[in-house]
């Protein structure tokens, strides 16, 4: 099996993985990772939606698995196979943030604990650290906020959409952080300038 990144947005997938994805005859993948490549994928390919996660082990040797962004940025990197790089989401806003991804702390609160990512990203401002925060779309900005107001300077960036043609990015700080106008979007935590 081979897992593909897709990138975070549409034409975003690397020299590498399209080559992977026009040659193959079985394509797995989520809704939104399928319609990130669809015009590459080659007729008469057995297309098929994720329907159940922990059956992804069981798919055969020839089957491509479809990731968005990186899989092996909370994607599915994790599972036995040859793993094809991605575009990611947070390589993407680093890059519109001009800030290096080596100074840079990943964290997910995706689909995990909120409370969780939101102690770890207390623990690590408090350090002074620059942090992406890869989201879902119950996770609520403002609740973080209060959470760091100790550090009411600290920068929050949202990037909205990333990738896609009408990504946005909002700035703030903890003291008067930005709203997200909808659910797809990551948060960077930066020092003050």
């Amino acid at each position: 099996m081979k897992i593909v990144g897709v990138g975070c947005g549409p034409d975003l997938l690397t020299s590498q993985a399209d080559e992977v994805i026009r040659s193959a005859t079985l394509i797995v993948g989520s809704e939104r990772a399928i319609s990130l490549v669809e015009k590459n994928i080659p007729v008469g390919c057995d297309v098929r939606i994720i329907e159940d996660y922990k059956a992804l082990r069981s798919l055969p040797d020839e089957a491509v698995l479809l990731s968005t962004g990186d899989p092996m940025l909370s994607g599915l990197g994790y599972l036995p196979g040859e793993v094809i790089p991605g575009i990611s989401s947070v390589q993407l806003g680093a890059a519109r943030l001009h800030t290096p991804l080596t100074n840079l702390l990943v964290l997910t609160a995706h689909g995990r604990g909120h409370d969780e990512a939101m102690r770890t990203t207390y623990d690590e401002v408090k350090r002074g650290r620059s942090l992406c925060l890869i989201t879902d779309p119950s996770f609520e900005i403002k609740n973080l906020a209060k959470i760091l107001h100790p550090f009411p300077e600290y920068r929050m960036v949202i990037c909205q959409d990333i990738g896609y043609p009408d990504e946005k990015i909002f700035e703030g700080t903890v003291n008067s952080p930005p709203n997200a106008t909808s659910g797809m979007y990551i948060l960077f935590l930066l020092p003050p300038a």
